[in-house]
């Protein structure tokens, strides 16, 4: 995402967590503590943002670890841990001291050390850091507090690799935390970053909770984007899981929340109207929706049956469901999003108002599809999604197609997506997601935009043909160059179906009034610099 951003993880995960909710947020009580946010987040499951890719891991990621660098409200790198940083004469070898003050909520020092690991784990999930680890002779500490990437060959995008805000981010771990696999799940929660996670306040399926780091030592700079000072202003965040979307609204209204991220948009008239309420749009490049595709599994593993999806798909009633009537929802046909500079029109014939369910049919056939099982996970508790999955359950039961639902929270679908398995191993063949159309923007770090295989997200497309003109990307100069070689990367995208989109979607998030200075960048919340003020 994302994508994350990367695909978006939804308000209310299941019915078991709206029993398990704490009675405190169905009825009205007294108002919330002036010093303490409560946000509707959902379920957060995975603390480890490198391991899991999902949105909430990745906001966790953002609130208790930090990154070497940011990017500012311009989207360009700025130095976050990094104090100074060098480049050899030949472009090969970058030098980085850490600031001071750097320090993990256990107490001990942040060192060189410990971002040498975690550059090296983080690689293993991005597809950018793939890229950095095939180039890099060498990744070493040079002291307690400088650390060295030395280059078999220049990347002049070494820094905005770094900067990235698409999942998964580069957030710096302790290195006894990073060293191992980025298969293999951090269970510890300590970071260095403005936030400490409270597990004393984790109520599985209901809610967790953050504390004001007091010994984090921001940077001198103004707030900008998500560089400069990370300024915190309150003394505790708690995120709260609420399965039902007009008991959250009712929540917001009655002051027993402060924030929800994904209302509903068949809501949205409520809280407009109430004069204690506001809708602020604070990611204006909106999330591109998609399918992603099992490539590992029949029938997606031929690719008739991929470019069928692609004509049967109709985004217009797609978007219908995912942001109903509201003017927030755009049809999108380039792999680049909707508002980059790479935005382009190649090989997208296909797309027409519609859709060709008929065309769709042929291809199935021409596929070798003989009425397997096409189980699309459905995550029930994300109603949008639910509503897309819905949609298209529908529209493959008119063609003949063999498609059946696998309802599950999202935390639940974040776990099955991962099984790279047959159907009856507890295998899937379709899944809902989103990302940040801004990242749509680099495809050497979006999540949808690699189709190496196994190494890509999932789905696991694969293209060589795709991948070797992906690969030039880091080594094109000019814009109008990267332009060109958008173009020839899409025309092949569009050939063997990395996935199929949906539409673009702006979705605001709804607050309380007295909740201010929210941080308005894509795909990513922040959690610093946000304040209550008095009514």
């Amino acid at each position: 995402m994302t994508i994350s951003r990367r695909d978006l993880i939804k308000v209310g995960m299941g019915i078991a967590t709206a029993i398990s909710m704490p009675s405190i947020l169905r009825a009205q009580t007294a108002p919330t503590d002036a010093r303490t946010v409560r946000m509707v987040m959902g379920d957060l499951r995975v603390f480890d943002p490198i391991f899991a890719t999902d949105d909430l891991a990745t906001f966790h990621g953002l609130a208790i670890y930090d990154t070497l660098f940011s990017l500012d409200s311009k989207f360009k790198p700025q130095p976050q841990m990094v104090r100074k940083w060098g480049v050899s004469d030949d472009k090969k070898t970058y030098t980085f001291e850490l600031r001071d003050g750097l320090g993990w909520h256990d107490g001990t020092p942040v060192t060189a050390a410990d971002c040498v690991a975690s550059i090296r784990r983080w690689a293993q999930n991005d597809a950018g850091g793939k890229l950095l680890m095939e180039r890099a002779k060498d990744i070493s500490k040079k002291d307690d507090k400088t650390f060295t990437i030395a280059l078999k060959e220049p990347l002049g995008l070494l820094t905005d690799l770094l900067a990235k805000v698409s999942q998964p981010c580069l957030f710096i771990m302790r290195e006894k935390d990073a060293d191992r696999p980025a298969t293999e799940q951090v269970i510890a929660s300590i970071g260095s970053g403005p936030f400490k996670f409270n597990p004393s306040l984790a109520k599985p399926g209901a809610s967790v909770g953050y504390d004001r780091n007091e010994k984090y030592v921001t940077r001198g700079e103004p707030s900008d984007g998500f560089a400069g000072g990370k300024i915190v202003n309150v003394d505790r965040v708690i995120w709260d899981n609420i399965a039902d979307q007009q008991t959250a609204v009712s929540a917001l209204q009655a002051g027993e929340t402060d924030f929800i991220w994904l209302p509903p948009a068949d809501l949205y008239s409520v809280i407009e109207t109430d004069p204690n309420l506001e809708l602020q749009v604070l990611d204006t490049a909106g999330s591109d929706w998609c399918f992603r595709m099992n490539f590992l599994q029949k029938p997606f593993d031929n690719v008739k049956a991929r470019q069928a999806m692609l004509y049967l798909i109709d985004q217009e009633a797609f978007l219908r469901v995912i942001s109903p009537g509201l003017g927030y929802g755009h049809t999108t046909t380039s792999i680049f999003g909707n508002n980059t500079a790479y935005t382009n029109d190649e090989n997208t014939e296909w797309h027409k108002k519609g859709g060709d369910p008929e065309k769709a049919k042929q291809l199935f056939k021409e596929a070798g599809y003989a009425g397997e099982r096409i189980v699309i996970l459905d995550p029930s508790g994300w109603p949008e999604a639910h509503a897309a999955v819905e949609v298209l359950a529908a529209a493959m039961h008119n063609i003949g197609v063999n498609a059946e639902l696998a309802p599950s929270d999202w935390g639940g679908l974040v776990a099955r997506r991962m099984n790279k398995g047959a159907i009856e191993s507890g295998g899937w063949s379709i899944f809902p997601t989103s990302d940040s159309d801004f990242v749509l923007g680099n495809p050497l770090s979006a999540p949808y935009l690699a189709a190496n295989g196994d190494q890509a997200w999932y789905g696991w497309p694969k293209s060589d043909e795709y991948e070797a003109l992906r690969a030039k990307w880091a080594n094109v100069e000019t814009l109008e160059q990267r332009k060109a070689l958008a173009r020839k990367m899409q025309r092949v995208w569009w050939d063997f179906v990395g996935d199929v989109r949906l539409g673009q979607v702006v979705t605001p998030i709804a607050r309380r009034k007295e909740l201010t200075g929210l941080i308005e960048m894509p795909q990513l919340i922040a959690m610093w610099n946000m304040e209550k003020i008095s009514a």
